[in-house]
């Protein structure tokens, strides 16, 4: 299901980064969202691409999304940084694989750059329902800083601590000590930002004795995979029908299967997301997803074919 928004305000909230209100179209209220959630975006002219909404989970009336203008991009925040107040889109439903534990008795929440947006919903949330928390927020500058306006007026403005790479030194993010002075066995730790900014928290929180399930990350590109395997061709056999389809080197799984009329829901396209992930009954695939967690690949029951292969000759999908 789709919902047609109108975008109601643009802003200009940091160094190439836009926030963009977006309200139903039909003036009804929004479907709710709980913390965490994104949303895909349907850009005139731009590919579909994923962003998390950013406001308060207890609207209804908005979503509101913050975008980076990436000088790499491949379209995407291109085309949504020409996105003008009254312009009209297509989005999806709000989905969520990052969600807040039930558990935690202490969030430690850590941002890097444009991976705020997620994580200013949840500090929202959490401060609403009296919660434990801490928000860690890092940039190169100050001027990469995003929604500062709104952090400095938010009402947990308190829980909030700003690290700049270029700013004093007694300031800057050092994740070895954040995690040694909140770890207890009830904390859970939330990163979102870019790849190996999230491994190095997630290194330094297990370094401290975290264990994988306290441990919650969401990724907003794949990173660009370092082997030397090569691109090999293999077989995907379907399960209920036996039918076998090759995968050339060149092609997707996910690209095969729509051409022969499986349809998959799929989103990012980039292993991100986790939307297309299928399960697997024989067969050990390659995974180059950015999704599952280590112990999620070492089972080999799942893959998501939008960018991953297979070590072996066939691959058998339950579909």
């Amino acid at each position: 299901m789709s919902l047609t928004v109108t975008v109601t305000n643009r802003q200009l909230v940091a160094e190439d980064v836009c926030a963009f209100d977006l309200v139903n179209a039909d003036g009804n209220p929004l479907p709710s969202f709980i913390a965490g959630s994104h949303i895909d975006v349907h850009p005139p002219g731009g590919p579909v691409r994923e962003y998390s909404i950013c406001n308060d989970p207890n609207e209804t009336h908005r979503y509101s999304i913050g975008v980076l203008k990436d000088p790499a991009s491949r379209g995407g925040s291109i085309a949504m940084h020409e996105l003008r107040e009254g312009t009209t889109l297509t989005i999806s439903l709000p989905r969520n694989h990052f969600q807040l534990s039930k558990d935690a008795h202490h969030s430690v929440l850590v941002a890097g750059g444009i991976g705020i947006t997620p994580l200013l919903s949840m500090a929202e949330s959490l401060y609403t329902t009296g919660e434990s928390f801490e928000l860690h927020y890092c940039a190169r500058s100050s001027s990469k800083l995003a929604f500062m306006e709104r952090l400095k007026g938010s009402r947990f403005v308190s829980n909030v601590i700003l690290h700049v790479d270029d700013g004093d030194a007694t300031q800057r993010f050092n994740a070895t000590s954040v995690f040694s002075a909140a770890n207890n066995p009830a904390t859970h730790v939330y990163v979102c930002g870019p790849g190996g900014f999230i491994d190095y928290v997630l290194g330094a929180a297990r370094a401290a004795g975290y264990r994988d399930e306290l441990l919650h990350r969401e990724y907003f590109a794949a990173a660009i995979e370092d082997t030397d395997e090569e691109d090999r061709a293999f077989q995907i056999r379907i399960a209920s029908s036996g039918e076998v389809l090759s995968v050339g080197a060149d092609e997707t799984a996910l690209s095969v299967l729509a051409k022969h009329g499986v349809d998959i829901p799929t989103s990012c396209e980039q292993g991100v997301c986790g939307t297309c992930l299928t399960r697997v009954l024989d067969g050990t695939p390659l995974h180059r997803d950015m999704f599952l967690t280590d112990e999620e690949r070492a089972a080999n029951d799942r893959f998501t074919p939008c960018c991953s292969r297979s070590h072996s000759p066939v691959l058998v999908l339950d579909l």
